[in-house]
């Protein structure tokens, strides 16, 4: 086994189905997926996003037909030995429902069931890296199982592949309680006892990250899914769908929380408005201009005073005669005369 592939990490997904060219279809439009046939055999679909391998398609064989095994996805879960983790679930009460065997330059896995009757994959991968911690778009976000006796789920998964318990959350009156589980103190999945209005046996449920489930979920109907349950948002912001495609497989999706609009993202919003109105006070200059004509009219003002000193002038020949007519006195006369001289000059200042 890959160092880069740790025990219990889920490292594949796969579609058994009954119409492999309505689910490539499907799928390729709900998850983003390109379908590519597998070079090594082109009967299995490869579902690829951002230039890597996100899970594979092939038709529900049919010895699985024969057993009553209805189309579904695989999940595959990694171990350093395939041979020995068989061994190890039929002791802890399991169920091996197809022997270990190879897959040529790919790996080594075998199909079995856990203790409640969830059917998951064994996988030894050849080589190749593990998923990374932060699934991106297309890849798988969550896995939940929907069992029957949680707590006795929990302690078989623990021993088998090492996980953790990372919390737990009630879910209501009936519901019961959703157990999470995970590595390295990160959770990666739930497990919960499914209601008697879920059909079936129980099973695993993989979440495919995508970038919106509300729109994910239009997605789906309008290609003729169903929606189980959803779009839902869960503790933390994240929302999630549940979901049949157009055979009947249930699936689900995952999206993140919604990121939060910066706090300046309104202002720069609103600058587009500030600069239509900048325009105004443009347009309101000339008006200005117009107020300042008044100083430009100062010639106007000219005239007004040429056409007032001829009267200053009549005033100061008025007193000049009025001087001359008195001769009562010559030192009184001359006196009168320097007084109407400066009397007429004062009044030419104030004219």
């Amino acid at each position: 086994m890959s160092d880069t592939t740790p025990r219990g990490r889920f490292v594949w997904h796969e579609l058994m189905t009954t119409n492999t060219k309505s689910a490539a279809d499907f799928f390729s439009q709900v998850a983003s997926w390109t379908p590519q046939p597998w070079g090594e055999d082109r009967s299995y679909t490869l579902f690829m996003a951002g230039g890597r391998s996100m899970a594979g398609l092939m038709a529900l064989p049919e010895s699985a037909r024969a057993m009553g095994a209805p189309p579904n996805w695989m999940t595959y879960i990694s171990t350093p030995n395939v041979d020995d983790a068989a061994r190890q679930v039929m002791s802890l009460g399991g169920k091996v429902m197809k022997g270990a065997a190879d897959i040529p330059t790919i790996g080594r896995f075998a199909v079995v069931q856990d203790p409640q009757g969830a059917t998951f994959a064994l996988f030894t991968p050849s080589g190749g890296s593990a998923p990374p911690d932060d699934p991106a778009l297309g890849d798988y976000s969550w896995h939940e199982l929907l069992t029957t006796d949680w707590r006795a789920a929990l302690s078989f998964y623990k021993q088998m592949f090492g996980w953790e318990e990372t919390g737990s959350m009630d879910m209501g009156p009936g519901m019961g309680t959703y157990q999470m589980f995970g590595w390295n103190g990160r959770p990666r999945g739930g497990i919960f006892n499914k209601s008697s209005q879920q059909p079936g046996p129980p099973s695993w449920l993989p979440y495919i990250h995508v970038r919106d489930s509300k729109r994910t979920a239009e997605t789906i109907k309008k290609l003729g899914g169903r929606i189980i349950n959803g779009p839902m948002e869960v503790p933390g912001g994240d929302w999630i769908v549940a979901g049949m495609d157009r055979e009947g497989v249930a699936f689900a999706v995952h999206s993140l929380k919604p990121a939060e609009k910066p706090a300046g993202a309104t202002k720069k919003a609103a600058s587009p408005a500030k600069k239509s109105a900048a325009p105004t006070p443009k347009a309101a200059a000339p008006q200005k201009k117009a107020a300042k004509a008044p100083k430009k009219a100062a010639p106007a003002k000219k005239a007004a005073a040429k056409k007032a000193a001829p009267r200053k002038k009549s005033v100061k020949a008025k007193s000049r005669r009025t001087a001359k007519a008195s001769k009562s006195s010559g030192r009184r006369q001359a006196r009168g005369r320097r007084s109407a001289r400066r009397s007429g000059e004062i009044g030419r200042a104030h004219v």
